[in-house]
């Protein structure tokens, strides 16, 4: 199974994905490039940009990718 097939299996079975899910889950690095790729292929994936805090306390921002 490719990259891609194993992101949108996830987006099907999950609803949703981000870069850390894609690492720890799928053993996928680069999530936004494979994002990329699925989006130029015609698949539609909207990117909702989520605040959270890190360990430290501090904002930080991410993307968490939707399957539409």
């Amino acid at each position: 199974m490719t990259q891609n097939e194993k992101i949108m299996k996830y987006l099907q079975d999950f609803g949703s994905i981000t870069t850390m899910e894609a690492f720890a889950e799928l053993g996928i690095t680069r999530l936004a490039s494979r994002i990329h790729e699925l989006r130029k292929s015609g698949i539609r994936i909207d990117a909702e940009t989520v605040t959270a805090k890190n360990r430290y306390g501090e904002r930080i921002h991410f993307a968490r990718y939707k399957a539409v």
